[in-house]
């Protein structure tokens, strides 16, 4: 299978290369540094699960490799309007284009340059870091991903998400097909919006924010309009999708830092139009009030740029 990694940093780099290493054909989108160290020595990853080091083609214009059967685009959301339209060389015939960029808005954004016929969409659950140029960390062994369709959803699994779920597995990648993506897609964003909002306008790790009964019951609120429009949207997600989270978060490290507030302490650009922005413009257009997300996004968007 040949497979292109559009944005293969710390998450598209990792599953390209346990992609590589099982034997698929993978040539990775990169540049600078990164670019000249995959070329020069490999992709490393450093991982609980064990090292290693694939080596694979490497190239800065996705023109220079052609159509592919896979495209899998993990780069930040904010550079969609440069990273997408570099998709449009890499199509064929029967290409498949699976996203597993953060928020709900990437399967549409995708698209509109590859069409909703080729647009798979996906979430993935994994802590990874580009340590440096060519080397990648795993801290943990999560390494899932979740996807499927996003448009034209029938009852059951088509057959190019059930050969694409069969790679990720024989690349060890713990990768679960659904008939419909949007479910899992708008599952992890109803808590991720949220916490990558208190923590970005907090300063804060998970821990205090959810230690104060106080904060702990807004954040519950905040997850609770995230639902409301996915529902307002005609998204099923579960009916105890708010109930789980409280468990969920309880396991979670209490120094645990979104990676929103990561890039933000680091000067970098936001997420913020993708996640809260999102929900915002979203329950304005369904009429689902977000008072809570509307002002977390206020307080986040001045940073969307970065350096501030």
């Amino acid at each position: 299978m040949d497979i292109a990694i559009l944005g293969s940093g710390a998450v598209g780099g990792y599953y390209g290369a346990r992609l590589a290493r099982a034997g698929e054909n993978v040539t990775f989108v990169a540049r600078g540094a990164h670019l000249a160290a995959i070329r020069e020595r490999g992709l490393a990853v450093r991982s609980p699960l064990g090292d290693l080091v694939v080596s694979a083609g490497a190239e800065e214009e996705t023109a220079r490799i052609g159509p592919v059967d896979v495209v899998i685009v993990a780069v930040k959301a904010y550079d969609n309007a440069v990273a997408l339209p570099m998709i449009r060389p890499l199509l064929g015939d029967r290409t498949v284009v699976l996203t597993l960029q953060n928020g709900v808005d990437s399967a549409a954004e995708v698209a509109t340059v590859a069409d909703e016929t080729r647009t798979l969409g996906g979430t993935t659950y994994i802590a990874t870091a580009l340590e440096s140029p060519g080397v990648i960390v795993q801290t943990g062994t999560h390494r899932r991903v979740v996807f499927g369709e996003v448009f034209g959803v029938l009852p059951r699994l088509s057959d190019r998400v059930r050969q694409l779920q069969e790679a990720m597995a024989r690349a060890d990648i713990q990768a679960e097909a659904v008939a419909d993506a949007r479910v899992p897609i708008w599952e992890k964003f109803i808590l991720l919006a949220a916490v990558s909002g208190f923590c970005g306008a907090s300063r804060l790790p998970i821990g205090p924010l959810w230690g104060d009964p106080v904060t702990r019951a807004r954040f519950i609120d905040a997850c609770r309009e995230v639902e409301r429009v996915a529902r307002a949207e005609g998204v099923p997600v579960a009916t105890d999708v708010i109930d789980r989270i409280p468990a969920y978060v309880d396991s979670i490290p209490g120094s645990m830092r979104a990676s929103l507030l990561i890039d933000l302490a680091q000067g970098k650009r936001i997420e913020v139009e993708s996640l809260q922005g999102s929900v915002v413009r979203r329950g304005e257009r369904a009429g689902v009030p977000t008072p809570i997300m509307a002002t977390l996004y206020a307080l986040l968007r001045p940073h969307a740029g970065g350096k501030i």
